[in-house]
């Protein structure tokens, strides 16, 4: 029966034999034979080895429409750590994944790559569901971009990740609109069948906005 060629030991010979060919850095799927299997814990086990083999960098490839799979937004954030694997080609196309990960990948070695010209674009600028609750605060990113002042755009857009997260995949438009409320703007209640937030939601939405200083 022949090898998986994804396999960790078939992986690690590949990047041995790009090295002796001349290569800089090698890009390594993610393994998919068995997805079913493939959790975070194997998945950080499999690139934490074939970093730690590798002679040259590595950089994460995930691209579940290939693959079946994505790479889990945890399993980014350790694998991240790693002095070996010095980045992340995203070709998923989800802009608020992306952006999580650069939030919480806090290593300044760690860069994330779109990984298609199809989403490259909005992975610059986005049009932004938080706009309607922290619209000056956007706008502010966008002009610190343009200036520039990349270090305060750094600051700023962390502290914007969460925020946008929940209101967008994690809790939607019945939390887009309980934030407007709290911010002076009219949120109005969801029509049907959206329903408005629970107790539990309204404290998690909370909780991600002050976390951020927001309030």
């Amino acid at each position: 029966m022949p090898e998986n060629p994804t396999s960790t030991r078939a992986t690690v010979q590949l990047t041995e034999k790009m090295a002796a060919a001349g290569a800089d850095v090698v890009l390594v799927v993610t393994p998919c034979f068995y997805k079913g299997k493939m959790d975070s814990r194997a998945l950080i086990q499999h690139f934490t080895e074939v970093a730690d083999r590798s002679p040259v960098p590595v950089v994460l490839y995930s691209v579940p429409a290939n693959t079946g799979l994505d790479l889990p937004l945890d399993a980014v954030v350790t694998l991240s750590q790693h002095p070996n694997i010095h980045g992340l080609k995203d070709s998923g196309g989800d802009i608020s994944r992306i952006s999580l990960i650069v939030h919480k990948a806090k290593s300044q070695d760690f860069q994330v790559l779109a990984g298609s010209a199809g989403f490259l674009m909005a992975a610059y600028c986005v049009v932004c569901a938080l706009a309607n609750v922290l619209g000056r605060e956007v706008c502010e990113l966008e002009r610190l971009c343009v200036s520039g002042r990349w270090q305060e755009a750094r600051v700023l857009q962390q502290r914007l990740i969460e925020p946008n997260a929940a209101v967008t995949r994690k809790l939607g438009v019945p939390a887009l609109k309980q934030a407007m409320d709290w911010f002076g703007f009219h949120g109005g209640a969801c029509r049907s069948p959206l329903q408005p937030l629970s107790q539990e939601e309204t404290l998690m939405l909370r909780k991600d906005f002050s976390n951020n200083g927001w309030l």
